[in-house]
């Protein structure tokens, strides 16, 4: 086990990297502490559950809402959850987003940390303190930026992750590699997603390369007014036509590089669209979908990246160099 603690403004984060899950046990007293998983989640892994107290909910990003969250808190009460109470998100992202709203708003406050049990999880969503819930087609549109006390990273829980969840969560590692880290890039390129499954140690190296990236972004810049806008880089289409069209997450971060990729190419003569388009394709991702431009800009106009009338683009100088640009969304209906 590799333990890496990260500071950020508002509270320190233990990273437990190659971890057990067993060790949970010396992080959070099981009187204190209450575990949030999904029904899937804790039929395939109950023995792990065993002495723990368990809320589950439904399994899907379409009960990521208010209402889940009110039967979440509903439990809790039923369970005698206090202000000494400790809630562990284990699942993937939809799992840690809502984990971390409910101990943000339980009690006004409790602690909470993170088992991440997908490839998106671990390198993504579990990270960052960004939490909270879709309102409608709005994603993430209610939510706070609150610190977990710690993230245990056990591999072991990939052993029964489906391929296509191998394949969404690869699409946040491509992300980071686009935006900050070339010679990461160059290490996808010349591996496969099968190269990752087989050899636990190059992933290993992989998750926890892509955790401690993500977490050093933040930590400069935790409440998102400069270098943190780099990591929606994907993400400004993606969160538009993913709950509209009930698509991956991962896929739809997909389409929406490669509708970046291109729209960097129209101003700022980016040439790398086809090498970050042929590694999407490679690991098995969709870099362009047929979307309907007036629903998709709807809901970009009611986007928490909006200024007025315009929104905050991440976009491509080169591959690991990104910048930020304000674009008019008369301009984003004319380039898309």
């Amino acid at each position: 086990m590799t333990k890496k603690t990260i500071a950020f403004s508002s509270a320190s984060v233990t990273n437990y990297f190659d971890a057990d899950f067993s060790y949970l046990g010396k992080i959070v007293s099981k009187d204190e502490g209450i575990i949030i998983t999904d029904e899937n989640i804790l039929k395939a892994y109950s023995k792990k559950f065993q002495g723990w107290k368990v809320v589950a909910i439904k399994a899907g990003e379409q009960h990521k809402n208010q209402q889940t969250v009110d039967s979440i808190i509903d439990q809790l009460i039923e369970l005698g959850a206090d202000r000494q109470t400790f809630l562990v998100g284990v699942g993937g992202g939809v799992l840690t987003d809502m984990t971390g709203y409910v101990a943000a708003i339980y009690m006004r406050g409790i602690r909470c940390g993170y088992v991440p049990t997908s490839i998106l999880a671990m390198v993504d969503a579990a990270i960052g303190g960004k939490n909270g819930i879709d309102v409608g087609l709005y994603k993430n549109m209610v939510g706070i930026i609150r610190q977990p006390a710690f993230i245990l990273y056990d591999y072991s829980f990939l052993k029964l992750l489906p391929q296509a969840e191998w394949v969404n969560g690869f699409a946040e590692i491509i992300k980071h590699a686009c935006i900050r880290d070339v010679a990461m890039f160059k290490l996808l390129e010349e591996n496969k997603l099968t190269d990752f499954q087989k050899d636990k140690e190059l992933l290993s190296k992989l998750i926890q390369r892509n955790a401690l990236l993500k977490s050093k972004v933040v930590a400069k810049d935790e409440y998102e007014h400069g270098e943190r806008k780099f990591l929606n880089f994907g993400h400004t289409i993606a969160h538009a036509i993913e709950n509209l069209y009930q698509i991956p997450h991962g896929h739809a971060v997909s389409i929406g590089m490669g509708v970046a990729c291109k729209i960097s190419e129209q101003l700022n003569s980016f040439s790398d669209t086809t090498r970050v388009t042929g590694l999407l394709k490679k690991y098995g991702l969709p870099p362009q979908f047929e979307y309907d431009k007036e629903q998709t800009l709807k809901l970009l106009r009611a986007d928490k990246k909006k200024e007025k009338d315009a929104i905050s683009y991440i976009l491509l100088h080169k591959i690991g160099k990104p910048y930020i640009a304000s674009l008019p969304f008369q301009q984003i209906e004319t380039l898309i």
